[in-house]
């Protein structure tokens, strides 16, 4: 399924016709968001707080206590009065499981519900076919999660949310296609596209698995973690094996009709002044990325550089060939952050993915060509989460609906 929304931080569950049980929820819910983000806190503290009777607050915690959401932690002294005993919110209460998918690698974490990584792994990925790149990341989500001494819950629903993963979040280059079960576009995985791998890898891990655009799940990565945060409208280009644009407004994703927007690779990219006849009017995610700066640094002779990194150190070196694949690369790059700003008018793009890593290369030369080319002009910064900003967003992604359904499941039966 696509991403969903994003809730407000600290909103109730769903509304529904009121009654006597679901003020308690709503009151319960309140509490255990105010611990989760704001830390420890007394009763008195969370009476003052959110406005409720120190008896309300008292019992509210007594059923979170119950049902494992909250625990003790620890005691404060006031300088006159009676001791007070501070409640915080059971991070281990559940746990979310983030995976990553790319050509070159396989990055898998496991959190609990405050977000805190409590195990990973990140593996060359050797698949070459679709069943077998499912296969792989099967095998490292379950170390993974042998890690977080979570292996025994995984695929035993009897466990249930408080002992094993709420949620599984699959980060992948392409478009979700929902009818089909299956990830369409996804040029540089072999086979990916395949109807059932998604399934095999539910199967596989034993709990069901939400898949989403990369580059979506790193805006939301660079939004919750990184240098997104608090912009009303940005945009993540992550340009690494491919090339893609993830667009979030006001902390929501806009995934377009068809979850495609943002897939700019597709787009044909006009011809460039000097362009050989041969290599114009092509995809753009032909000649953006890691293969395309290794082929301009060969074609401007370059000799030695096996990769993108091989490249921008020998431009870093001042290599005149590899400055000028790395211009080159800036150019192209210039098109497609004109064209985002065009379309999504965002105040900030945020430079990622594994060329990201060159942004001290890459972005003032893209600025050049982007104010020759474009009167709109957004602020163009580098990635803070670098190559970990799929796996975060996926993870976030995860936490937004495994907390507030751990909630209703304890609560429920408590």
């Amino acid at each position: 399924m696509p991403v969903a929304r994003r809730r407000t931080a600290g909103a109730a569950p769903e509304p529904v016709r009121w009654n006597r049980q679901r003020l308690r929820s709503n009151n319960e819910w309140l509490l255990l968001e105010l611990l989760r983000t704001g830390g420890p806190s007394s009763r008195a503290q969370l009476a003052r707080d959110t406005g409720l009777s120190k008896p309300t607050v008292s019992a509210a915690l007594g059923s979170l206590e119950t049902a494992g959401l909250v625990r003790e932690a620890g005691t404060l002294a006031p300088d006159r009065g009676r001791t007070a005993v501070l409640y915080r919110a059971d991070a281990g209460a559940g746990h979310v499981l983030g995976m990553d998918v790319g050509r070159a690698r396989l990055r898998v974490a496991v959190a609990d519900l405050s977000g805190r990584v409590v195990a990973r792994r990140d593996v060359p990925n050797r698949g070459r076919t679709g069943p077998a790149v499912a296969d792989a990341l099967v095998a490292t989500a379950r170390d993974t999660l042998a890690d977080a001494g979570l292996a025994e819950s995984a695929g035993c629903p009897s466990a249930g949310p408080a002992a094993g993963v709420v949620r599984a979040v699959i980060g992948s280059p392409g478009v979700w296609d929902g009818r089909r079960r299956a990830m369409r576009h996804a040029a540089h995985l072999p086979g990916w596209a395949r109807p059932g791998l998604f399934d095999r890898i539910a199967d596989g891990l034993g709990i069901p698995v939400q898949v989403a655009n990369d580059a979506n799940l790193a805006a939301l990565g660079e939004y919750t973690y990184g240098a997104g945060a608090g912009s009303s409208v940005f945009a993540y280009l992550l340009v690494g094996t491919g090339v893609g644009v993830g667009l979030v407004r006001d902390g929501e994703l806009w995934t377009g009709a068809h979850g495609a927007a943002g897939e700019i690779g597709m787009l044909r990219l006009p011809c460039l002044s000097g362009e050989p006849t041969d290599r114009r009017d092509v995809p753009l995610e032909d000649v953006v990325g890691a293969d395309a700066v290794v082929g301009e640094a060969w074609r401007f002779g370059l000799t030695g550089a096996a990769t993108a990194e091989e490249v921008c150190e020998a431009a870093r070196a001042g290599d005149p060939a590899a400055r000028a694949a790395i211009a080159r690369q800036a150019q192209q790059l210039s098109f497609a952050v004109a064209v985002v700003a065009a379309v999504a008018d965002p105040e900030l793009v945020v430079l990622g993915g594994g060329m990201g890593r060159s942004a001290d290369l890459l972005l003032p030369p893209l600025e050049d060509a982007l104010h020759r080319s474009c009167d709109l002009r957004p602020r163009v910064v580098a990635s803070t989460l670098g190559e970990d900003a799929v796996l975060l967003g996926a993870l976030a992604t995860a936490l937004e609906s495994a907390r507030l359904e751990v909630f209703v499941q304890r609560t429920a039966s408590a």
